[in-house]
């Protein structure tokens, strides 16, 4: 066994040492009602949610994901960096609103909250499935990188699917008997950890480059010449340095490949909207009813997620991404004589996707603690999200399927009993999927963000709009959820198993399947909503807004500033994510006119990528504080310690089944339909 392997055991060892502490301590804590163990007794502090909230938002996919996808696609794909602006918005947006009415109504899940606010149980049972659909191919996504990863820095020593176990069953005792707890207390390490690996891989990968000046003069070596991933883009620009447009009339991938590259700014805009799923997601509902009190809110989003998140992502990550390129990851720049150094394999083509496991690997070589260090660090970052969900789908199967329906007399003690089984049953189906299923695992992982997204107009009518419907909720999401299955592989297999080929691939126009989802979406929602205003159910949202509107309502300052607040907001999109961010290709000079005609001494669109962060941080932190959207409310704010919802009646049951009858009926007409039009002979 090599001192690595010893170094990289001894770190593992003692993160999980670490993880059944906090576990054992947090079980201490935790009293006889479920919600103790459920929502931490809704005791969250603000410095604690700061750091394990940040670390479930971001987590193995910016580890290990973000750098590697640099390595591929370059610079057109760091422009979602600013992500770390996008996602926190969302929080920015609900956060403090469904803090709010968790505090005041007593709501355990999101499911008891949209299912009191709409008056519908299908909007429960909705809210379930987006989130075990998030949940459990998420989850496996994660156990196949972490499993990965350690086959790679042991050198093989240790087989993946072997580590994927041990790690869960790990991870598993700590939550099973901590709860939310102890995923929150962990949680705070594993953030600071996240931070500090990807920050000390990326000052690496600078002195391996000979600092900022030989590593930009390997960038306008490589912009101006013909290696890019994509070759060159319509306008004649190296692919590694160019957004390919604003959008591209393509059929979809897997039909017709976009030129120049995948992300135009139509993808990179979509594709934001999917990430901002992450945090409009079921689970993080939970964050927001587990917290003591309002005060957290506001740094997370500012702070920690966009301004340090965003500096390492816009900053870090580049260095990591496109520096392995010099660094011997890329063949073909080898072979150019455009390489600094031959530090790394040669994995740019055969494996971008294990790039961060590699360079932990390379720096082994010469100091092998920090090998161990830094494996840690990559395991925190993963389990972060891990650990979260399972914990949060436990809740939810616990208390709005089993307490729900199966068993509406169940008490604490049980509660708590089926919210263990529930977390280990998640576990096993992620397990199983990533051990045995990992064509199912990419499918269904890739559904996932996007069925996150798809509650933004949920969200919405509860936080901010009452003259949303229930109707048009209710449909616009199963229609967004559709149109989201059949944009991504999923709905591929699924029509060619009943024999039906559509016409596209994924992806149509350039335009992630978030996207396509919130079209139908929001189309669908505000259609039917106008069609059916009225009613008593009208006044009973009302007194959910007359409270919102008490509490954290704008006072006639902020009124003022509340147009400068939409024009400031909308204008960072559309030059930062949106279509306007085509301009920055070459706005700070041409990709491919090197040091001397790039205006910032650096390419124009890594220019343009910093300069939008910066500004981002600057928005995030005027709708936070300025405008009040995530500080402390106004006056106290009245707690109800649990909410019971009312019993189900056998009549409101049965008028229930026959909605989704005919709902099924509905959709299998639709696909008849299509199989006909569409369908082969």
């Amino acid at each position: 066994m090599s001192e690595g392997v010893v170094w990289l055991l001894a770190f593992v060892g003692a993160y999980w040492a670490y993880c059944v502490y906090w576990g054992a301590a947090s079980a201490r804590l935790i009293g006889t009602t479920a919600n103790d163990y459920f929502l931490a007794d809704r005791g969250i502090s603000p410095w604690i949610f700061v750091l394990a909230a940040t670390a479930t938002s971001f987590s193995g996919w910016v580890f290990l994901g973000h750098p590697s996808f640099i390595l591929q696609d370059g610079f057109q794909f760091a422009q979602l960096s600013l992500c770390a602006i996008t996602i926190p918005l969302t929080g920015v947006m609900f956060l403090k609103r469904q803090w709010l009415l968790g505090k005041r109504f007593g709501y355990v899940t999101p499911g008891d909250m949209f299912a009191d606010y709409f008056g519908s149980e299908g909007m429960r049972r909705l809210v379930v499935l987006i989130a075990l659909v998030f949940s459990i191919p998420f989850l496996a996504m994660q156990l196949t990188a972490s499993g990965y990863l350690l086959q790679i820095l042991s050198d093989g020593e240790v087989d993946r699917h072997v580590a994927m176990w041990v790690l869960t069953a790990v991870l598993f005792l700590y939550v099973c008997v901590g709860g939310l707890r102890a995923v929150a207390y962990v949680g705070t390490l594993q953030g600071l950890l996240m931070v500090a690996g990807l920050a000390a891989i990326g000052l690496v990968a600078y002195g391996r480059l000979g600092g900022f000046a030989t590593f930009n003069d390997a960038l306008a070596k490589l912009g101006a010449g013909a290696i890019a991933p994509f070759g060159s883009t319509a306008a004649g620009y190296n692919s590694y340095f160019e957004i390919p447009g604003v959008i591209q009339f393509t059929r979809g991938l897997g039909i017709e490949a976009p030129v120049g590259g995948t992300w135009t700014a139509s993808m990179i805009l979509s594709y934001s909207f999917a990430l901002m799923g992450i945090q409009a997601a079921p689970a993080f509902t939970l964050w927001a009813f587990a917290s003591r009190s309002a005060k957290g809110f506001a740094a997370q989003q500012v702070w920690a997620s966009a301004a340090v998140i965003g500096l390492i992502l816009v900053f870090f990550s580049v260095l990591i991404g496109m520096g392995a390129l010099f660094l011997g990851a890329s063949p073909a720049v080898t072979a150019a004589g455009l390489a600094v150094a031959d530090w790394l394999p040669p994995i740019a083509s055969q494996d971008p996707g294990n790039l961060v496991a590699f360079f932990i690997r390379a720096i082994g070589k010469s100091d092998p603690w920090f090998t161990g260090l830094l494996a840690v660090c990559a395991l925190a970052a993963i389990q972060a999200m891990i650990a979260f969900y399972a914990s949060t789908a436990g809740t939810i199967l616990a208390r709005d399927v089993y307490k729900r329906y199966l068993n509406p007399e169940a008490g604490d003690r049980e509660l708590k009993l089926y919210g263990r089984i529930s977390i280990g049953l998640v576990l096993l189906a992620a397990l199983l999927t990533a051990s045995y299923l990992p064509a199912t695992e990419s499918e269904l992982g890739a559904l996932a963000l996007s069925f996150g997204f798809q509650l933004w107009p949920a969200l919405a009518a509860v936080c901010w709009f009452p003259w949303l419907t229930r109707q048009g909720v209710v449909l616009g999401l199963a229609l967004g959820l559709v149109a989201v299955v059949f944009t991504e592989p999923f709905g591929q297999s699924l029509s060619a198993f009943v024999g039906l080929h559509l016409p596209w691939g994924r992806w149509p126009w350039t335009i992630h399947s978030a996207g396509w989802g919130m079209f139908f979406n929001l189309l669908a929602c505000l259609i039917v909503s106008a069609m059916t205003q009225g009613g008593a159910e009208r006044a009973h949202r009302g007194k959910y807004h007359d409270y919102l509107a008490e509490k954290a309502g704008l006072s006639p300052e902020r009124r003022l500033l509340r147009p400068a607040a939409w024009a400031i907001a909308l204008a960072w999109i559309f030059f930062a994510v949106g279509p306007g961010a085509v301009w920055g290709n070459d706005f700070f000079g041409a990709p491919n006119g090197g040091v001397a005609a790039w205006v910032l001494g650096l390419p124009s669109i890594w220019a343009w990528q910093i300069l939008w962060w910066a500004l981002g941080v600057l928005v995030i932190w005027f709708l936070a504080y300025k405008m009040g959207m995530s500080t402390a409310p106004l006056g106290s704010v009245d707690t109800h310690i649990n909410y019971n919802p009312p019993a189900l009646s056998r009549q409101a049951l049965a008028s229930d089944w026959r909605n989704w009858f005919w709902g099924l009926v509905i959709g299998l007409a639709v696909l008849t339909l299509a199989h006909w039009i569409f369908g082969r002979a």
